[in-house]
């Protein structure tokens, strides 16, 4: 078992740093083309909702790349020794839109590092504060969990389903081919070099997964833009939180319920599994 020394983590509390980007509209075109007709409306001078991950992605150069194809660690996230990373889920406080052609500056913040113990072994939660400000003021406000696991033998990941949180059938459903292509675009669009969304025998051999894994912000795009849809506006506040890793090659399912002002939603895999889950108010 890889031994933590969090005292040494939490050292990295209070670290930010600031980076900019610019709405374009070749980014707005890509993104409306990866996820077609999944997309909320919005006003025509608008960015579609969830398009915010991909600003500003780190760039580092091939030679400063770990093994999993992330940014070595020890930059701006703490050097957290569990070779394993993926989100695990986030909160977005929309605040105003983002429109085309906007110049955006993102504030991040580290704001806690936290270990714990799972059933396949050791953790440690990072949780990173973000905010997004354009000319007019700051539009989205965002809470990220990042989580850092333990090595998995191939094979070994959990086939236990994960409950949908959704009482009864759901208001409205949608079904998402996870084909290579969609991993593929949405690598490109956020510049994600992590190898289990491409690699298969990275993903199955090194990291255990039967396939190659969906990533999260595509099954939370999907969900902010079905909360959007549901409650007739965007959501003042959506919330998501990863359950189970999608695998790539099956369609699955993007469902949702509402009451009143408020929606649930879920991600579920051809075996109806849950592997994300939502909620959102306006």
């Amino acid at each position: 078992m890889t031994a933590l020394d969090m005292d040494h983590l939490r050292s990295w509390i209070g670290r930010t740093r600031s980076v900019r980007d610019s709405v374009t509209p070749r980014l707005v075109n890509e993104f409306r083309a990866t996820f077609g007709s999944a997309l909320a409306p919005v006003r025509e001078d608008e960015a579609p909702l969830a398009l915010h991950w991909c600003l500003a992605p780190e760039t580092p150069a091939a030679d400063l790349l770990g093994p999993d194809g992330h940014a070595a660690k020890g930059g701006f996230l703490p050097p957290v020794p569990l070779p394993r990373r993926m989100w695990a889920g986030g909160e977005i406080e929309t605040l105003a839109p983002l429109c085309l052609g906007d110049e955006v500056m993102r504030r991040e913040t580290v704001a806690d590092v936290i270990a714990k113990e799972g059933r396949t072994g050791a953790l440690c939660f990072v949780t990173v504060r973000h905010e997004y400000e354009t000319p007019r003021g700051v539009a989205i406000r965002e809470r990220q969990d990042i989580v850092y696991r333990a090595a998995a033998e191939p094979g070994r990941q959990s086939a236990t389903l994960q409950p949908s949180p959704l009482t009864g059938a759901p208001d409205r459903v949608r079904a998402v081919e996870a084909t290579t292509i969609l991993l593929f675009r949405y690598s490109a669009m956020t510049f994600n070099g992590h190898r289990f969304h491409y690699d298969f025998p990275y993903a199955t051999d090194v990291e255990g997964y039967p396939g190659l894994v969906v990533h999260g912000p595509i099954q939370a795009s999907l969900l902010f833009n079905l909360a959007a849809e549901s409650l007739g506006g965007v959501p003042r506040i959506f919330r998501y939180r990863g359950v189970s890793p999608m695998i790539a090659g099956q369609t699955f399912r993007v469902a949702g319920q509402t009451n009143g002002a408020a929606f649930a939603g879920v991600t579920l895999d051809a075996r109806d599994g849950a592997c994300m889950t939502a909620s959102a108010e306006r």
